[in-house]
């Protein structure tokens, strides 16, 4: 079979395992998602610390209940005297089209703090239907079915 009788999906071939295997443990060493975060935070000690990186408006319209408002720009000045270097930190912001838990992510690891970056963001966790805070209490929204399943929040996996 050659490259051009191939399907686009493998027409570049796959790794090697040992090289697949490498890639997807540094990957999950990076990143965690909003279902693993949530149930994180219904343990006792989750063993991270959740930062929300957006400013102060995007705070206040809705946020992870539990987490700490630290916008990234801001970070460096005060992450010291707000998170426990002993602590994992996961960062967030608003979804995958915003680059500001990147950035978090960045400046807590250049302070020296062990981090990693919640993929999907705010917009990922209301859509999975999990509890959002906001200064008239905590409220659910609906899953929506394209990413988790209906019924039960967090995507299962």
């Amino acid at each position: 079979m050659t490259t051009q009788t191939l399907g686009p999906a493998v027409r570049v071939p796959a790794p090697s395992p040992a090289e697949a295997a490498a890639h997807f443990a540094a990957r999950l060493s990076l990143y965690t998602d909003v279902s693993d975060v949530h149930a994180s935070m219904a343990l006792d000690e989750p063993g991270f610390v959740l930062v929300d990186t957006r400013d102060a408006r995007a705070w206040e319209q809705g946020r992870v209940p539990g987490a700490v408002h630290l916008p990234h720009a801001r970070i460096a000045e005060e992450a010291p005297g707000l998170v426990d270097p002993a602590l994992t930190v996961v960062t967030y912001c608003w979804g995958p089209g915003c680059d500001g838990a990147a950035r978090g992510a960045l400046a807590f690891a250049r302070l020296g703090y062990r981090v990693k970056e919640m993929v999907g963001g705010m917009e990922y966790w209301v859509r999975e239907g999990l509890a959002v805070q906001t200064a008239t209490g905590v409220a659910r929204g609906p899953v929506d079915p394209l990413v988790g399943p209906v019924g039960a929040p967090g995507c299962a996996c």
